[in-house]
């Protein structure tokens, strides 16, 4: 069996889900670029954001503030994606 997923590796699978939809990195289940989605990467991070909501006050200090820093960052992203498309 294989290693317990850690939570940190967790929350970079999820964030790995708003890259693609960014168009930064390649599905990791077909290997293909897609065009950007800006929607799609919008809900990865609703899906993270919600995360850190459940899991408030059952994280290591760590985990928290790698959540904190990822969420930060895609949301920057997020916000000058959709500024740079105009909406």
């Amino acid at each position: 069996m294989a290693a317990p997923v850690s939570f940190n590796a967790f929350v970079v699978s999820l964030a790995t889900m708003a890259a693609v939809h960014f168009g930064d990195v390649s599905d990791p289940q077909t290997g293909e670029m897609r065009p950007p989605d800006l929607d799609a990467a919008g809900r990865a991070i609703e899906m993270l954001a919600l995360l850190e909501e459940k899991t408030r006050g059952n994280l290591t200090d760590d985990e928290e503030r790698f959540m904190a820093r990822v969420l930060d960052e895609l949301r920057h992203r997020y916000r000058n994606a959709r500024s740079a498309a105009g909406s």
